[in-house]
């Protein structure tokens, strides 16, 4: 008996793209009549569901709607049509320091995450040192989030991202930032997590890690679902495909 945890029924995301060439305001208000505007359909109508304790991979070549998808079951996007529905918490780590701010340090940033995940700040607190520990970055956490590499950003942000009790996790290829050790590290935590009933959903680029980690595979291209499946035999079309 399915247990969905995400339900996304015809789902349509369109952005409007100006073609005007204008580099400023009043350029662009000087030269308002001659803009040409593109409607850029990225996701046409895909609707599928996601059990608890699933862990699904989103496949595809660039363009086809991966991270948007990701953006509206996050709530970074609106849809333009159709319905997103989630039964848990959401911890979404899309892009490296997306939810950081520069200036503020990575404990202070721990904090900040953490009360926007849903915990509250006595909580946040008590993690910080488990955030700290499974991150390997203690000598830099005093200091602020600007001066981090992009492996420190990733290390950070997945970190909070395992440690605020969500029941969905939402990966976005930043995980190929990190060194061997800490990909290790992740790896087993989301083993762990989806042991533990967590539902776990990500894009990759790489078939070694999909392979590894996921149980299912939605193949997207042109913004519509080409095949779900095993992931060997969506992988299998997936790669034969020019």
């Amino acid at each position: 008996m399915s247990d969905p945890v995400l339900s996304i029924e015809n789902l349509h995301k369109e952005f409007m793209l100006s073609h005007s060439g204008s580099a400023s305001l009043k350029t662009m208000l000087l030269w308002w009549r001659k803009r040409r505007m593109e409607h850029l359909q990225v996701l046409r109508g895909i609707s599928f569901e996601i059990n608890k304790g699933e862990c699904v991979a989103l496949v595809g070549k660039n363009g086809a709607g991966k991270s948007s998808l990701l953006s509206l079951i996050a709530r970074v996007y609106k849809p333009t049509s159709g319905t997103v529905t989630v039964s848990g918490r959401i911890a979404p780590l899309l892009e490296l320091g997306a939810g950081f701010h520069p200036d503020l340090t990575g404990a202070e940033n721990i904090l900040f995450n953490g009360v926007i995940l849903g915990l509250s700040r006595a909580e946040a607190k008590r993690r910080t040192s488990q955030i700290v520990d499974f991150a390997g970055i203690a000598h830099h956490i005093d200091a602020p989030v600007r001066t981090y590499s992009s492996g420190m950003l990733a290390r950070l942000g997945f970190s909070i991202a395992v440690h605020v009790d969500a029941d969905i996790l939402i990966v976005d290829e930043v995980l190929a930032v990190g060194d061997f050790e800490f990909e290790k590290k992740c790896y087993e935590k989301l083993d762990q997590f989806q042991k533990s009933g967590g539902t776990t959903l990500f894009v990759s680029h790489d078939m070694d890690a999909v392979r590894k980690v996921a149980d299912r595979c939605i193949w997207l291209k042109d913004g519509l679902i080409e095949m779900d499946g095993a992931v060997d035999t969506v992988l299998q079309q997936y790669l034969g495909t020019p």
